[in-house]
C-alpha cells in the first residue's frame, strides 16, 4: 500500500475531535484505555488525560492576531492526528490543535488511534520511534502530505532534548518538571508552532 493509499485509509478510520473526546469519557468510564495493552497504568493515564483535555478544552486562550490569521487561511486541508488516549503528550496538545483547526473552515481535523494504524504511523516515525501525537497535513484536494508536527511543541522538544544528553532514562521527576512546563505554557507554544506549520 502506497503512502496515499496509507492517508486514504486512516482518514477512513478517523473521528472528529468531538468523537475522539466522547470515545474517551466512555473508556474512563469502562475502566479501560486505547491502544494494544489494557493495563492498569494506561487505564490511570487515559483517566487523567481526560480531566487535562477537560480543562484545556475550557482555559486555552488563543490570541486575537492568530484568530485573524487562520481565519483568513486559504489552503484546504487535513490535520490527521495519530494519537492514544493514555499519552500525556497528546493530552496537552491535541486540545491546542483543536482550537486552531476550529478557526478556519479550510483545516479538517481528524483523529486516529496509533495502535490501530501501523503501517501509517510506520511512515511518520520521529527519530525511528512511534512518537505521538504525531500531526500529518494533507492537502485535501490532491492528497499530498505537506508537513507533520510533533510529538511536542518546539519548546518541550528543546526541553527533553537537553535532558536526554545528560540522562540515559526519562525519569518520573522529568515528567512532573515537563508537565509543569505544558502547565505554564498554556499552548502558547503549539499555537506558534501550528502557525508555522500553516505558514502563517
Amino acid at each position: 500500500m502506497d503512502l496515499k493509499e496509507l492517508i486514504a485509509q486512516g482518514i477512513k478510520n478517523s473521528l472528529s475531535y468531538e468523537d475522539y473526546r466522547a470515545e474517551i469519557t466512555a473508556m474512563v468510564a469502562n475502566q479501560a484505555t486505547s491502544g494494544d495493552q489494557q493495563t492498569a497504568a494506561l487505564i490511570d493515564y487515559t483517566m487523567l488525560n481526560d480531566r487535562r483535555m477537560k480543562r484545556w478544552d475550557k482555559t486555552i486562550k488563543v490570541p486575537d492576531t492568530v484568530k485573524q490569521k487562520v481565519s483568513a487561511f486559504k489552503g484546504h486541508i487535513t490535520w490527521l492526528v495519530l494519537t492514544e488516549s493514555w499519552c500525556g503528550d497528546a493530552a496537552h496538545v491535541i486540545p491546542v490543535i483543536n482550537k486552531i483547526a476550529e478557526l478556519s473552515d479550510h483545516i479538517d481535523l481528524r483523529l486516529v488511534y496509533r495502535d490501530e494504524n501501523d503501517a501509517l504511523m510506520n511512515a511518520f516515525l520521529t527519530n525511528g520511534s512511534k512518537s505521538i501525537p504525531k500531526v500529518i497535513m494533507i492537502d485535501s484536494k490532491t492528497s499530498e502530505v505537506m508537513g507533520t508536527y510533533g510529538p511536542r511543541p518546539s519548546e518541550a522538544t528543546q526541553i527533553v532534548l537537553d535532558y536526554m544528553s545528560e540522562n540515559s532514562t526519562i525519569t518520573p521527576e522529568f515528567k512532573e518538571e515537563l508537565q509543569g512546563w505544558y502547565n505554564s505554557d498554556k499552548g502558547q507554544t503549539a499555537i506558534n508552532d501550528l502557525l508555522k506549520l500553516l505558514n502563517l
